[in-house]
């Protein structure tokens, strides 16, 4: 019987390694995510899970690809990424994609979809060509229980603050996010945070924040982060690490030291970075918060109340002068729907245009207007150093994200980070630079993410492990999208697999949607 038994184990064996893979990627260096050096392998696919990696020159399979010459890696995981809407209009994601990108965190800033449930359904039904994880946002939820006032919470409202937030993390949220530069979280204190991010602790989720402020109490803001963490008992990811505006540039030298004296501590902090020296929100940060208290009813109120519109301008300049600024040139619409004209033009361009006064009180004038006419307006900031952006792309526990949404082709100038962010790290200061090693390049866009987020199958080239794969060339990978011309696609990226599926073949969208919800487990 026991031989009978031996037999039929062997035969079954050898059925299912006589059984075709569904693809196989043959030829190529290996770079599997870890930040260990590379390998030449075969990667061999089945059933949406990476099954052998090895020599399987003799295997056979429903596709094959040479990868001769390119470099094999995992799905790039975007931690930073602003997708909401986006899913609707564009669900192949195709910026995201072309850029390597086959996972994708939303809720970032403080805003997120409130119903995490429903919004797992809505992407279900959808079908989106990226995975989806999504934080529950701090703005999202204050907002839900009290507006926009600037006052701290009663203890019913904290309390119902904190089911929210709570119901999101049983619904697979995979952390709490907070954008303490904007309304109404710039509102709330420290101690609202820490009770709210203890929620999502309980969940083992991760506490994701932009912080209160990255220019002149910078140092303030990341220590905040930090102590939320320590307080509230769980791992920390500071959004878009950097330094703004010329008085703080060189500063990045503390804030990494904050961190890493952090992380001798025993606490769990990392951060994330885009490869650019100009940063992307809304013409609102250039206005003090206070005017935006109540909801946008009581800021028209303010902005049409001649002494106070006066007092916010002299403030407006004022804070321009502390930044060593001379106007507001440094201020570029990426998207204002009333007048699309103005896209691509800086503030200094639009109050010349408007027949005003090159002067900052004018331009303060100008942007006044420009936010009584529409709710969001979205900018790009020239802002930042680029010896900080190296010096913290170097950190060990960087990662690499976008900060962006799902693009639509051809619409308004955004940031081009939507479209090159990893391409540009590649091309840029891993090849052309040589500022980082490939392989430490790979992780902190792959297992470093991973990692961190809890994606437990995901971010590595690993047998059982979800099939994310990239195939790129390295002599010619990089981002070809800029400031002016910022609608174009990353080069250099041959393949891209998600969920075992070619979604990007030959460099070209195949239209397949294969994405999947990621849940917190």
């Amino acid at each position: 019987m026991r031989l009978l038994f031996a037999f039929c184990l062997a035969l079954l064996a050898g059925t299912v390694q006589a059984q075709p893979y569904d693809l196989v990627i043959r030829n190529g260096r290996v770079i599997d995510g870890s930040g260990n050096p590379w390998f030449y392998a075969d990667v061999a696919v089945r059933q949406g899970k990476i099954v052998r990696i090895g020599n399987l020159k003799d295997a056979k399979a429903e596709r094959i690809i040479d990868a001769s010459g390119l470099v094999i890696v995992p799905g790039f995981i975007d931690v930073h990424g602003h997708i909401e809407g986006g899913e609707l209009t564009t669900p192949t994601a195709d910026n995201f994609i072309h850029d390597g990108v086959t996972s994708i965190v939303t809720g970032n800033c403080g805003g997120s979809n409130l119903q995490v449930q429903d919004y797992f359904k809505r992407l279900d039904s959808i079908g989106m060509s990226v995975n989806v994880a999504t934080l529950i946002g701090h703005n999202t939820v204050r907002r839900a229980v009290m507006g926009d006032v600037q006052r701290d919470p009663s203890a019913d409202e904290l309390q119902r603050m904190e089911q929210l937030v709570e119901t999101a993390m049983q619904e697979g949220a995979v952390g709490f996010s907070t954008g303490l530069i904007y309304v109404p979280g710039t509102y709330s204190k420290t101690e609202e945070v820490v009770a709210l991010a203890k929620v999502a602790a309980r969940y083992g989720g991760v506490y994701a924040s932009h912080i209160r402020d990255e220019g002149d109490r910078v140092h303030d803001a990341v220590q905040e982060a930090i102590d939320i963490g320590r307080y509230a008992g769980l791992p920390v990811q500071i959004s878009h690490f950097k330094v703004t505006y010329k008085p703080n540039w060189g500063r990045s030298v503390e804030t990494i030291n904050l961190v890493e004296q952090a992380r001798l501590q025993g606490l769990d902090v990392t951060v994330d970075q885009y490869p650019y020296v100009a940063s992307s929100t809304t013409l609102d940060t250039t206005v003090p918060t206070w005017v935006f208290a109540g909801g946008r009813d009581s800021m028209k109120l303010r902005i049409n109340d001649a002494a106070i519109r006066l007092k916010i301008k002299k403030e407006m300049v004022a804070n321009l002068k502390k930044k060593q600024l001379k106007n507001f040139s440094y201020a570029q619409v990426a998207r204002y729907a009333p007048d699309t004209t103005l896209n691509g033009k800086n503030i200094s361009e639009i109050n010349i245009l408007k027949g005003r006064k090159a002067k900052p009180m004018a331009e303060a004038e100008t942007i006044l207007e420009m936010i009584n006419a529409i709710n969001r307006t979205q900018m790009v900031y020239f802002s930042m150093d680029e010896g900080d952006l190296v010096r913290i792309l170097q950190y060990p526990y960087t990662m690499v994200a976008s900060d962006a949404g799902i693009a639509r082709y051809g619409s308004g100038v955004p940031h081009p980070r939507a479209y090159g962010t990893n391409a540009r790290v590649v091309g840029r200061y891993v090849r052309d630079q040589k500022v980082i090693r490939l392989e430490d390049a790979i992780r902190k866009m792959t297992s470093l993410p991973a990692q961190k987020f809890n994606l437990h199958d995901r971010g590595l080239l690993r047998e059982g492990m979800a099939a994310d794969v990239v195939v790129l060339d390295a002599q010619r990978v990089g981002d070809a999208a800029t400031y002016a011309s910022p609608h174009a696609y990353a080069t250099g990226i041959a393949f891209v697999v998600v969920n075992g599926n070619l979604v990007i073949e030959n460099g070209n969208h195949t239209g397949v949607r294969s994405g999947q919800v990621l849940r917190k487990r």
